[in-house]
């Protein structure tokens, strides 16, 4: 079972007073994402950068945006780093869980927060929230749930109902007490992140998950109720890709099928989609990693 926190449990000032040297990174994977992210890195600048020094640095990577996602992130105080020009010899972007990657590579923290870029009425708690068990507890990962709200006609969460949690209860039940496995809103400790690969597509959530608690152990792990999250509405469209990447993901770590890079959804009246769920490596094996982290 994991601990289980709420976000009010923790003042900002008090966690900045506990920092004890240990740099915190902020990070958000962004694509056509102008509409939200000045808002969030914004909200974040001035409550945990400026007013209480809690965060170090809120890096943003434009994972091949169309729009002024970037502009949008640079005017409002974060750093932006383009997805393709980061381990550009492992591959130029084009998927959340390499943009996770390369944030890891490229931020400066010993803890890291990584936090959707298409959140509405974002508040400094996601990420203090977040932070808590981090720099009050032994915690290694930690992971948020909330109530979601959508913009469209139905609720959020179908991808967790419909297939994360089924897969979970099947072969993972150790993990069943996660609220919400597939959250995007999760921080962990560099040394130990450094030590997993990450799912290039829609399965990093579901791999980081998985892997972790082999690592550090559920016990490890802990989870923050961060109270309501309001976000765009996804079609079927989306959401079927997803979860064909959920369960590529939980079937290759129970060894049930092999690793690929690319496997197909067909769908009735719909294209065939190619859903990437390839993945990176560990940072740690990695030399160039390591000698960044030396110098």
């Amino acid at each position: 079972m994991l601990r289980t926190h709420h976000h009010e449990q923790f003042d900002a000032g008090d966690l900045a007073t506990r920092k004890a040297g240990q740099r915190i990174s902020v990070c958000l994977p962004a694509r056509d994402e102008e509409a939200t992210v000045g808002a969030i890195v914004a909200t974040i600048h001035a409550d945990l950068v400026e007013h209480v020094g809690l965060v170090d640095e809120v890096l943003v990577v434009d994972d091949h945006s169309a729009d002024d996602t970037a502009s949008a992130a640079s005017a409002a105080g974060a750093r932006v780093i383009q997805a393709a020009e980061v381990l550009a010899e492992h591959g130029e972007g084009h998927g959340k869980g390499e943009a996770l990657w390369k944030s890891l590579f490229a931020c400066e923290g010993d803890l890291v927060v990584w936090c959707d870029a298409d959140i509405r009425d974002f508040g400094s708690h996601f990420v203090t929230g977040l932070l808590g068990p981090l720099l009050t507890t032994d915690a290694a990962f930690v992971k948020g749930f909330y109530d979601r709200r959508v913009d469209g006609p139905v609720g959020g969460g179908r991808v967790t109902e419909l297939a994360a949690r089924p897969i979970i209860a099947m072969l993972f039940p150790g993990l069943a007490s996660v609220v919400q496995p597939l959250s995007g809103e999760y921080s962990g400790r560099r040394s130990v992140l450094e030590q997993v690969p990450f799912v290039n597509g829609y399965g990093v959530e579901m791999g980081l998950l998985i892997d972790l608690a082999e690592l550090v152990g559920v016990e490890a792990m802990a989870q923050v109720d961060l109270g309501v999250r309001r976000h765009r509405h996804r079609t079927l469209d989306e959401l079927g890709p997803q979860s064909l990447a959920v369960l590529h993901t939980a079937l290759q770590r129970a060894g049930v099928t092999d690793p690929a890079d690319v496997v197909h959804l067909v769908s009735l009246g719909r294209p065939t989609a190619q859903v990437n769920v390839s993945q990176r490596p560990p940072l740690q094996d990695l030399e160039s990693y390591r000698n960044r982290r030396s110098a």
